[in-house]
């Protein structure tokens, strides 16, 4: 074959059948053109100078990161012909008449692995942070003060996304439908538990049933909220419908979305092929990360546990203040006039006096006091409460993986076991021919059941890293949650500090103008 020569490049028409097939192994599979990367790998496998491989790729054509057909049949000719010790240059190339030389590059089907597909990003990893996460929605759960129904009473409550800046209203049994679906949707994922419906046997001896109340509506605040920032969930059908729709049966509309979709390893497009992005060493990464996170929500317990008993005496204190301003007023509004006995000397009835007022400054150190337990409580407390519910979700998901997706395929394989033995028994001994095929068909369904658990397997681990790469994004939590922590005392002593001095100069009367400073013992 001759070299035509076309505008000083090589005509298509004239290249050996070998150029062909290295194009074939190394272009795009999505258009006709070559990668750069490809085609500097491709020149490494030349064994030629750096110097030589330059000079090669000087030459040679190239427009946003690409090669054309024809710019890689002048590359392979450079190559060939610097392989024979020539020196390489496009004039070397118009002067050659005879057969293209073929470059030693080896057999063109090894050259495919060079090929790099169009970068897409890896489905296994998320890159998400925690600001992104909160950024996609806040959502506030309401109390409707008056409860709902001719007989029997219902709570109702009033959900408010303001990512949709729209408010709907929603029942308990609303926000327990919700869950049963986004469970049945998201088997492999970390859903939130609900709070309790109703209060426990013995828990309203120790509160009340509005502080239940509350409990509860603060549960599903955070609950709604963990789901609308969740990155799969929050772009889900079924949360925008409980979010967004206003129809008389929530309920019913929630069944139907799922009912259209179906579970998530229906419709999510990588189920299938979870496997292959999988790294090797999974079940260790996931052995490991599962034992930290155990280790994490262990001692976010205890902080947790720690928060609220301060939150407790914050409140303890503003009511021990009350009380404490209160006897100082009965005190002093004792109306018993003082005994004669009492010495003409004594300052108590003008003490007296001045101890009655001082009720109203222990009113305002109460209500201080009282404000700062529920900053505790809102800012440190519901934000430890968060992460924990988050926590649990994910401890709550690896139980389901080993007692669900993987003991149903562990007891799919062991019946299939069975029914190769009873196989290999039917086949030994005579029987008749309808009982060996019913037990072949059997054989083959189960066959398939397996492969499906095993694609279900793959896919529930890969939710399952994708999962434990969410709770590692909601960690930075921890800074929020210290910094509120942090805010919520300065702020509490400085109001208490400042009601304090503010006292301070008027029990001069009470103590001949030392305040109180100087000892007197």
């Amino acid at each position: 074959m001759t070299v035509r020569t076309m505008a000083g490049g090589i005509n298509e028409g004239s290249v050996p059948a070998y150029y062909r097939e290295v194009y074939e192994a190394v272009r795009c599979r999505t258009d006709e053109r070559v990668q750069v990367e490809v085609f500097q790998r491709l020149l490494q496998r030349s064994d030629l100078s750096k110097a030589l491989l330059v000079q090669i790729a000087e030459h040679v054509d190239c427009t946003d990161g690409f090669l054309s057909k024809l710019s890689l049949y002048k590359a392979l000719a450079l190559i060939a012909l610097a392989q024979q010790g020539k020196q390489p240059s496009p004039k070397l190339l118009e002067n050659c008449i005879q057969e293209l030389p073929k470059p030693q590059l080896g057999e063109p089907k090894d050259l495919s692995a060079l090929r790099m597909q169009p970068a897409e990003d890896d489905p296994l990893t998320l890159s998400q942070t925690l600001d992104h996460l909160i950024a996609r929605d806040l959502v506030q759960v309401e109390l409707i003060p008056e409860k709902k129904g001719l007989f029997l009473k219902h709570v109702e409550y009033q959900v408010t996304s303001q990512r949709y800046k729209m408010s709907v209203y929603r029942r308990y049994s609303d926000f327990d439908v919700f869950h049963e679906v986004l469970l049945q949707r998201f088997a492999y994922r970390m859903v939130p538990a609900l709070p309790p419906k109703r209060m426990l046997k013995g828990v309203l001896t120790s509160i009340s049933e509005r502080e239940f109340i509350e409990g509860r509506r603060r549960g599903l605040d955070r609950f709604i909220n963990l789901v609308a920032r969740h990155p799969f969930f929050s772009e889900d059908e079924l949360v925008k419908t409980f979010l967004t729709f206003s129809g008389s049966d929530v309920q019913t509309k929630l069944r139907d979305t799922y009912k259209k979709t179906g579970d998530e390893f229906m419709t999510n497009r990588v189920a299938t092929l979870a496997k292959e992005y999988l790294p090797a060493d999974i079940q260790a990464q996931f052995s490991t990360s599962r034992e930290l996170i155990r280790s994490i929500h262990c001692s976010f317990n205890k902080l947790r546990d720690r928060a609220e008993k301060m939150a407790e005496r914050s409140k303890e204190n503003a009511t021990d203040l009350l009380l404490f301003g209160r006897e100082l007023s009965a005190l002093g509004s004792d109306p018993t006039s003082l005994p004669p006995l009492a010495s003409s000397q004594s300052t108590w009835g003008t003490l007296r006096q001045s101890l009655k007022s001082l009720s109203v400054e222990f009113a305002v150190l109460s209500d201080k006091a009282a404000q700062q337990g529920r900053r505790e409580e809102d800012d440190v407390v519901e934000k430890l409460s968060l992460f924990l519910d988050l926590l649990q979700s994910y401890r709550d998901l690896c139980e389901r993986h080993e007692k669900g997706v993987l003991h149903e395929h562990h007891r799919a394989l062991h019946k299939y076991g069975v029914m190769k033995r009873q196989m290999m028994s039917a086949t030994a001994q005579p029987r008749e021919q309808a009982s060996v095929e019913q037990l072949e068909s059997r054989i083959v369904q189960q066959e398939n059941a397996i492969q499906t658990m095993e694609l279900r397997n793959y896919f529930s681990l890969f939710c399952l890293h994708q999962e434990t790469q969410l709770i590692f994004a909601y960690l930075p939590i921890t800074s929020h949650i210290l910094g509120s922590f942090v805010n919520s005392q300065v702020q509490g002593h400085r109001e208490m500090g400042q009601v304090w001095n503010e006292l301070q100069p008027k029990l001069g009367c009470l103590f001949s103008g030392n305040n109180g400073l100087k000892p007197f013992i």
